[in-house]
């Protein structure tokens, strides 16, 4: 019997803090891409998994998605807190395995078709002006992240949704505590306890606004959730509050990383800023240069249904694999000069949506949030740079900057 691969570089990928070096952490990547494709880790805290960091074994895992299953482990955790996520109970669309993925994904597929995304263009063409407008008024300088990549976002599936505006601080103050609990600015404490409240203030405000849906069914998305049935039965507690937190978190925290990612890039590179500019036609290679860039869902977890193989390195049936999704992004075999960012780009077979059956629900709208902001922000902008050091969260599942401050002049 062959000896597992283990490559210590691979430990980054169960180390929160490394995603806030990209130099350490994409030359790990970038190691193990050339080395040990396949590569297994066992750190403290964390139960043993697979590094899967080639482009081409990560598309090969999705594919397979009988041999490599979603639950019961989807996503990067420490053990206590996959045992704690076991008790909650919580099954939201990245837990499920078809056919159950398929018939709950349908609940909410219709909202994020290109006919639906047309009828919200207008929603989102008013809030991006509103946050140019915003950068516009605070007088040439501000933290581009916490100012107007957050909100933005935010806002917009907020309204998708049918949240009150009231009620939109109380769910970035969640969202951002959620996805950044592997953050010491962004968590309640260093309690994963803590963590979990966060998530049942999040259950317990969607289980009220899903009691005033179904006494009252408006024509949002949050309505559609409230009253879906399937079979005649209407979804369970538990799979309504996952379906919401789902919808909350994936479709504001990956678009505001990858808003701010953008802006930084173009700061970065102000030829590709000025081409962007001159020619608003390039915006959709761009939006999707911007996408790969950041990479905002860093991995996924995948377990083996049965014994199998990925790159010729055998997998016991039960045992875990990550998908790095960051490491895929910047394979060489796939793209050229992948540590330069080219709005050109094309093709651009980046994954950072997913591939396959789980595929980002909520592409779309991202891509034309990122695309409308920019299109709106371009065109008035002068002169940007950076006006202090940028910042990235501590992470191993979604991230991107947490602060970029930045120094503007609009055009007069």
């Amino acid at each position: 019997m062959s000896m597992p691969i283990v490559d210590d570089a691979a430990k980054v990928l169960a180390d929160p803090a490394a995603y806030t070096d990209e130099v350490r952490l994409h030359t790990a990547l970038g190691a193990l891409r050339a080395n040990a494709p396949v590569s297994l880790v066992d750190v403290p805290s964390y139960k043993p998994f697979w590094a899967i960091t080639r482009h081409a074994d990560v598309l090969a895992v999705e594919r397979a998605n009988r041999v490599f299953t979603n639950w019961p482990r989807p996503v990067l955790m420490p053990a206590a807190s996959d045992e704690m996520q076991d008790a909650v109970g919580i099954r939201t669309l990245i837990h499920m395995d078809d056919p159950q993925h398929r018939i709950v994904r349908a609940i909410a597929a219709d909202w994020f078709s290109p006919k639906s995304m047309r009828a919200m263009g207008e929603r989102i063409d008013q809030l991006a002006v509103r946050y140019v407008d915003r950068m516009r008024d605070t007088g040439g300088e501000c933290d581009f992240v916490q100012e107007v990549a957050v909100d933005y976002p935010l806002y917009v599936i907020m309204s998708l949704l049918g949240v009150p505006e009231s009620d939109f601080p109380l769910m970035r103050k969640l969202t951002q505590e959620l996805i950044g609990s592997d953050d010491d600015e962004y968590k309640r404490t260093m309690s994963d306890t803590e963590t979990m409240n966060a998530l049942a203030e999040m259950f317990a405000y969607f289980q009220t606004l899903t009691e005033a849906r179904r006494a009252n069914p408006t024509g949002d998305l949050a309505s559609a959730i409230a009253n879906a049935t399937i079979d005649g039965e209407p979804l369970s507690d538990i799979d309504t509050m996952s379906y919401y937190a789902i919808i909350a978190t994936a479709g504001h925290d990956t678009t505001s990383a990858t808003i701010a990612g953008g802006m930084r890039a173009l700061i970065e590179h102000p030829g590709q800023r000025a081409e962007l500019r001159a020619d608003p036609g390039l915006m959709p290679h761009a939006v999707e240069e911007m996408i790969r860039w950041v990479t905002p869902v860093k991995a996924f977890m995948r377990t083996a249904a049965q014994d199998t193989t990925v790159h010729g390195v055998p997998i016991a049936e039960g045992e875990s694999l990550l998908l790095s999704y960051a490491s895929a992004n910047r394979d060489e075999e796939v793209f050229d000069d992948p540590f330069r960012f080219d709005i050109h780009r094309e093709p651009n077979k980046h994954v950072a949506f997913g591939f396959g059956i789980h595929f980002c629900l909520g592409a779309a709208l991202a891509r034309m949030e990122v695309g409308k902001f920019f299109a709106e922000l371009l065109p008035r902008l002068e002169s940007v740079e950076l006006a202090g050091e940028p910042e990235l969260i501590a992470t191993t599942f979604v991230g991107g900057l947490k602060h970029l401050p930045i120094r503007y002049r609009y055009v007069r």
